[in-house]
């Protein structure tokens, strides 16, 4: 199965449950989860669970986007965001 995640990217959403404008990108982020499917991974991150992982990669503000192909961040968004602007921040990177 490791084929299968060579070329693709994946699209780490860094979030907590208490975090508002999180909350507000749910379905957004739910929505273009499913534009992107076969194209991009998409991994939601709890950062009070995973808090490790967050240090890893450097977040100190959620939401936080990475997009990571082939094991390296190629770009980042920190914020809530209109739908628009994540899709075409996504294409960009594809």
């Amino acid at each position: 199965m490791l084929w299968y995640h060579i070329n693709m990217i994946m699209l780490l959403d860094f979030y907590a449950d208490w975090c508002g404008p999180c909350k507000a990108m749910e379905p957004i982020f739910a929505e273009v989860e499913k534009e992107y499917v076969q194209k991009v991974e998409f991994k939601k991150i709890d950062v009070e669970v995973e808090g490790a992982v967050a240090s890893q990669y450097g977040v100190q503000g959620i939401p936080t986007y990475i997009l990571v192909k082939d094991g390296k961040e190629v770009s980042r968004k920190i914020g809530a965001m209109p739908k628009a602007v994540l899709t075409s921040w996504i294409s960009s990177n594809l």
